[in-house]
């Protein structure tokens, strides 16, 4: 098995290939991994269709956009699970194992049912030279298949229109919001990110979205009236949900036609979090009364979710540490927006590296701004030719609070050293987060073989 690898096909932006670093399993399952994109649907459609098409054994759920979609999905599939559904839940990328990619009623798939899997698929997946990503999609649906699962939500990798993941026929699909990042795959503007993200909505299939931009906004309902879609728009705001943002919770009202006027709490902080969880609630209402939860069920259910790395708070070592994987400039406002808006222990020390291609010039002056000092930093499990050059993006922030720490391990050092009692922000990417939530003994389900909850 060591010596299997899936080849990148022919025509792919990067040949090249990446070793994995951090998660031994993986490393083991794919010695050398395809890196790059390479867009179509026909392998990923041939590889199925020549292994039973499994993700027709079950209904869908389909999560697009840019920022959001690991949270909307985790709330979704946690409310169906509170309903006595078995549901699965496919998530990219994952922040220490790989196989939290793959869940099933909230437990991933063990290590053992992992190494079954592609010891059993590896031969179709060579020969039909899928990429990593979509190996990646194939064993999703087909470990879906064999737990028997009800619903599986799925959440698009990049893009939507040629993602792996679009080859599913959901029963409703949402696009959470769209914002500038992936250009080089996905467009330059805007608009053009809105049209490869649209290219999920797909005919009589209803699209849920959060967007508030008016010219995207009109571009996903005109795509939605071209192809035979419902159209649901969710605009909420901070001021329309009555949002209050503590440091382990988030709550919001929002006004439902099945449930009525709901209070809603999550674990999950942020004004942005009150926004998913909105899109959240909207979504599940327009499933069909089989799969439609009860009030309790959805309350409890969105009240239940935690999603390592989203604005997390913890506190170990007389510290808080909040870790977030804000990888676009997007995300980086919406955490120093929750980073303002908490009443944080002082000094706030962050820690951040970023992945070379990333717009970190314009991440950086955001989270800057809510910081009594910065240690820029490289992350060990970043493959070699994306990293980011800390150096460089120091003297273009030209602060007076940014110091150099390459080595990951001293550079964590460094920030507890400098924030005494106060509070630690790690962010900048989810390699960065998911490294420091290794290193500190925080990495979620530690124990790799833990059985799944359901039979």
């Amino acid at each position: 098995m060591s010596g299997w690898s899936p080849g990148d096909s022919a025509g792919s932006s990067l040949s090249q290939f990446e070793s994995v670093v951090g998660d031994p399993l993986l490393e083991e399952l794919f010695p050398r991994l395809a890196h790059g994109v390479h867009w179509g649907l026909e392998r990923i459609e041939a590889f199925l269709g020549a292994t039973g098409d499994p993700h027709r054994s079950y209904r869908s759920i389909h999560v697009g956009g840019t920022n959001g979609k690991g949270s909307v999905g985790s709330m979704v599939s946690t409310v169906l699970s509170r309903g006595n559904h078995s549901v699965g839940l496919y998530t990219s990328p994952h922040l220490c194992a790989f196989r939290e990619r793959f869940q099933v009623d909230g437990v991933p798939i063990t290590d053992n049912e992992l190494r079954a899997l592609v010891l059993e698929l590896r031969s179709e997946i060579a020969r039909h030279e899928l990429t990593f990503f979509e190996a990646a999609t194939g064993l999703a649906f087909h470990y879906f298949q064999r737990r028997a699962v009800e619903v599986a939500v799925i959440e698009v990798g990049l893009g939507g229109r040629l993602d792996a993941t679009n080859v599913i026929d959901p029963l409703l699909t949402t696009i959470t919001n769209i914002a500038q990042d992936h250009s080089e795959y996905l467009g330059e503007t805007l608009p053009e990110i809105a049209r490869e993200k649209a290219g999920i909505i797909k005919p009589g299939v209803p699209l849920i979205t959060a967007e508030n931009d008016d010219e995207i906004l009109g571009l996903l309902e005109a795509t939605c009236v071209q192809v035979g879609a419902p159209f649901i728009s969710v605009r909420p705001d901070s001021e329309s949900l009555d949002v209050e943002i503590q440091e382990d919770h988030t709550t919001f009202t929002i006004a439902t036609a099945t449930w009525g006027v709901l209070r809603v709490r999550t674990r999950l902080v942020g004004e942005h979090q009150a926004i998913n969880g909105a899109l959240s609630v909207i979504m599940l209402e327009q499933l069909p009364p089989p799969l439609l939860p009860s009030r309790e069920d959805l309350l409890e259910g969105i009240a239940d979710v935690r999603w390592p790395g989203r604005a997390q708070v913890e506190h170990f070592g007389g510290q808080t540490w909040i870790f977030d994987i804000a990888h676009n400039t997007a995300g980086a406002q919406a955490l120093a927006s929750v980073l303002e808006r908490l009443d944080l222990p002082r000094p706030v020390v962050l820690l951040t590296a970023v992945l070379g291609d990333k717009d970190w010039r314009s991440m950086l002056p955001p989270l800057f701004r809510e910081a009594d000092h910065v240690v820029l930093t490289q992350t060990p499990s970043a493959p070699l030719k994306r990293r980011w050059d800390p150096a460089k993006a120091a003297r273009e922030a030209a602060s007076p609070v940014a110091e150099i720490c390459l080595d990951f391990e001293k550079a964590l050092a460094r920030v507890r050293d400098l924030a005494g009692s106060g509070t630690i922000v790690v962010t900048g990417s989810t390699h960065t987060v998911g490294d420091a939530l290794r290193d500190l003994g925080l990495a979620p389900f530690l124990d790799m073989d833990a059985p799944a909850r359901r039979p």
